[in-house]
């Protein structure tokens, strides 16, 4: 008899237990259907991950609230039978394509990062592109030769460039600055324009018209320097951004040109 007293206080003793595990599982119950904790975590999560909210109750129980709101009503559609839909069927299947997508994208990202070796040799090449030398120029852009000829002689005889280049230049980008150029590497100006700009000295300008096709420059420059190069501690997030991305783009490719299909791609 002890024994039976024993085996039945430890059952009543589990009933007694049951809903309070169950409320510790789930949030709410609907109609006598839970509504789990877990959801409510999944949804948290891509609020703050991806919404870039931050966690507070004040959210939590915004988002509560949309949870058992979202039950309430699949329980009706359910009960209507919406979810045996063809159409609704169809794009469910969409939509479970796009998660999967998804998640084979994130899969491969987290699985096949981009080593720090491949980022600093990247880093190497981007900047023995970009060194060598910058300038600050000014100019002052006109259509025809004989205006930039008499430009030239105005500033020969001790005329303000600056001056010269508001009243005369037809560079709407820098005309209003006198003709500041602001810092540059040469390959940001037309072949013409930079050929000139990297013979001059000094505080010189061009004695010559510079034809481009633009029309025709009286180049001003104001200085030269040695051109400054961001560490790879400073763009190490671009480089890995743009590695991880170009990475994953072949990625694709390559799921796409391994697959056996009778499908002809459109160009792309």
């Amino acid at each position: 008899m002890k024994k039976l007293s024993i085996a039945v206080s430890a059952v009543a003793l589990a009933a007694a237990l049951l809903p309070a595990l169950a409320s510790a599982q789930n949030i709410a119950i609907v109609n006598g259907k839970a509504v789990p904790k877990a959801r409510f975590e999944s949804f948290m999560t891509q609020i703050t991950k991806q919404g870039g909210q931050e966690r507070t109750p004040e959210l939590e129980q915004q988002v509560r609230d949309e949870i058992v709101l979202r039950e309430i009503f699949v329980q009706e559609a359910e009960r209507r039978g919406l979810q045996r839909d063809p159409e609704f069927r169809a794009q469910m299947e969409v939509a479970r394509q796009s998660l999967l997508i998804r998640e084979l994208f994130n899969n491969y990202q987290k699985t096949s990062p981009v080593s720090d070796d491949d980022l600093k040799a990247e880093y190497e090449q981007i900047k023995s592109a970009n060194s060598g030398s910058e300038y600050r120029a000014r100019h002052i852009l006109v259509e025809k030769e004989d205006e930039a000829k008499a430009l030239i002689a105005q500033l020969k005889g001790g005329a303000s460039f600056i001056e010269l280049a508001k009243a005369n230049s037809k560079d709407p980008g820098s005309a209003p600055n006198g003709g500041d150029l602001d810092w540059a590497s040469p390959g940001n100006f037309v072949p013409e324009f930079s050929q000139a700009m990297t013979k001059l000295a000094k505080g010189k300008f061009t004695e010559e018209p510079v034809k481009s096709q633009f029309g025709y420059h009286v180049i001003l420059l104001e200085d030269s320097r040695t051109a400054a190069f961001p560490s790879f501690d400073e763009v190490k997030p671009q480089l890995a951004q743009r590695a991880q991305q170009q990475k994953l783009a072949k990625y694709r490719d390559d799921l796409k040109n391994k697959a056996r299909t009778d499908y002809k791609f459109g160009a792309q």
